[in-house]
């Protein structure tokens, strides 16, 4: 009587390769070419940019804030009347309030238009 497995010894060893293949097939094979390694880094450059890039945002940043601050010491120029703003608020427009139909949406759009 023929026995597969491991109570027959010489049927095992011939099961072998099967097991070997099918944990081939299992395992991830790579795909694509095998990339080097990155070049070392040049810390000293490195060093350089950044130190670099942090002296160009506090310039930035001092151009930013002179910018705000001459801003501010400009007076609003006043025109004399109500703004845009407040003449639209004054129409009493109608709130949108998100109706998906589209008739509701048009016809809100229209009533807007009217006031502009």
């Amino acid at each position: 009587m023929a026995s597969r497995g491991r109570h027959g010894g010489a049927p095992a060893r011939q099961d072998e390769p099967r097991r070997k293949e099918r944990a081939e097939q299992q395992s991830p094979a790579l795909q694509g070419p095998v990339l080097s390694p990155p070049p070392p880094v040049d810390y000293g450059v490195f060093m350089q940019g950044l130190v670099q890039a942090m002296q160009t945002q506090a310039h930035t940043q001092v151009a930013l804030q002179a910018q705000l601050e001459a801003q501010a010491q400009v007076p609003a120029q006043d025109h004399g009347g109500p703004s845009t703003m407040e003449r639209f608020k004054r129409m009493l427009p109608l709130f949108f309030k998100g109706e998906s139909d589209p008739l509701l949406a048009e016809s809100w759009m229209r009533e807007i238009e009217k006031i502009f």
